[in-house]
């Protein structure tokens, strides 16, 4: 195994799990608005989710991509219409209530799993992954070693942020500051999507 390039690779898995995204913003409002535990889901299907794309792609589904574009397109517009959704959602979002819980709740396991595969920049780091740091080791080795490093790394970072909007619960107690923080985190999320056009 090449040390100096698995070091470089940890780095690299750090900087894009750790830094503001989609998944990162939305666990953020989550925490906020459900508290940690309902949001233990959520945290498992991008964790899982997005580990299974690594394997996935790594293992010959990007072979797929490359052959036929048009799944790229689609999966680009596709993505960015459900983004939008989601901020609107988040936005609309208020504290939960008493009595609440069964009437709404955070994303679920399976939806955060499908949607690592919408994600524009969940598309970043598996082509970062597979293709700048395939050297880590010989195939397929290399890959079961990404998959690996993309569980921890995930798991630390996705518990990070969802705690830190758990954390908030008792700074924003009004309904009205959490729906001001939501409305925030919308925003936030919809800029997300101007890397993604950038190039169209």
């Amino acid at each position: 195994m090449s040390q100096s390039l698995f070091y470089a690779f940890l780095a690299f898995m750090a900087v894009m799990y750790f830094t503001p995204g989609p998944n990162n913003i939305m666990l953020l409002s989550s925490g906020l608005t459900y508290g940690f535990r309902r949001t233990i889901p959520h945290i498992a299907g991008i964790v899982i989710g997005f580990a299974f794309m690594v394997a996935a792609v790594g293992l010959g589904l990007g072979a797929v991509f490359l052959a036929y574009p048009i799944l790229q397109t689609i999966l680009k517009y596709g993505g960015a219409i459900y983004l939008i959704y989601l901020a609107a959602a988040i936005a609309m979002s208020g504290p939960t209530k008493p009595g609440e819980g069964s009437a709404r709740g955070p994303m679920t396991f399976w939806g955060a799993a499908m949607f690592q595969w919408i994600n524009a920049k969940g598309w970043v780091i598996v082509i970062g992954t597979i293709t700048a740091y395939a050297a880590i080791a010989q195939f397929p080795l290399n890959i079961a070693i990404q998959t690996l490093i993309s569980l921890i790394i995930g798991t630390v970072s996705t518990v990070v942020w969802a705690l830190f909007g758990t954390a908030l619960r008792p700074v924003l107690t009004s309904e009205r500051l959490v729906r001001a923080f939501n409305i925030l985190m919308a925003v936030l999320l919809l800029a997300s999507l101007y890397p993604v056009f950038m190039d169209a």
